[in-house]
């Protein structure tokens, strides 16, 4: 299996290059080789459909020419990995540093089984997480660990025409006011 990962790595890194994307994450498993590619960290915007819809179509071609990178037959799936991500890998877990997360332990450590926090750092061998409503920090050793993701934070906007909306809308006024140079006319 961990052929089948190298070779389609390699196939898809030059891909990818050009599209100035990343690899985010590939699996093989029961016929499905499932490839993910994201923006480089810090970015506003991902990957959108159109970049996905043209690597699928690249890698799909290159997967045709060469008939012994997976072999049987496959299902090639090319996806982002969304808002809210799975972290399997020392890298995931680095990258995704100051995000919220959710983590079930495969046994228990420190007395937990689940752990929900803040991302506060990762090594190649551990995750630190500052816990939920606590000023507390468990690191786990990543062997520890069954199952994480990222949790996308929804914020509340205020509603259009409240009390909250036209004070923002003035406050954001007036402050652009404040930065406009004064005209003097003679």
């Amino acid at each position: 299996m961990s052929n089948v990962v190298d070779t389609v790595t390699t196939m898809v890194a030059p891909i990818l290059a050009d599209l100035s994307l990343e690899l985010y994450d590939l699996e093989y498993n029961g016929g499905i080789l499932r490839v993910t590619v994201d923006t480089p960290a810090g970015q506003d915007k991902g990957v959108d459909i159109d970049q996905i819809s043209l690597i699928t179509r690249l890698l799909g071609r290159e997967l045709d020419h060469n008939e012994n990178a997976v072999p049987g037959r496959f299902t090639l799936e090319v996806t982002s990995p969304g808002l809210e991500r799975t972290l399997r890998t020392p890298h995931h877990f680095q990258r995704e540093v100051g995000k919220s997360v959710t983590i079930r332990l495969a046994t228990e450590h420190e007395g937990r089984r689940r752990l929900a926090g803040v991302l506060v750092g990762a090594t190649s061998t551990t995750a630190s997480v500052r816990l939920e409503n606590s000023t507390d920090t468990v690191e786990v050793p990543l062997s520890l660990i069954d199952k994480a993701k990222t949790v996308f934070v929804w914020e509340s906007q205020p509603k259009p025409n409240s009390k909250e909306a036209r004070d923002a809308k003035r406050a954001a006024q007036s402050s652009a006011s404040e930065t406009q140079p004064e005209v003097n006319a003679q």
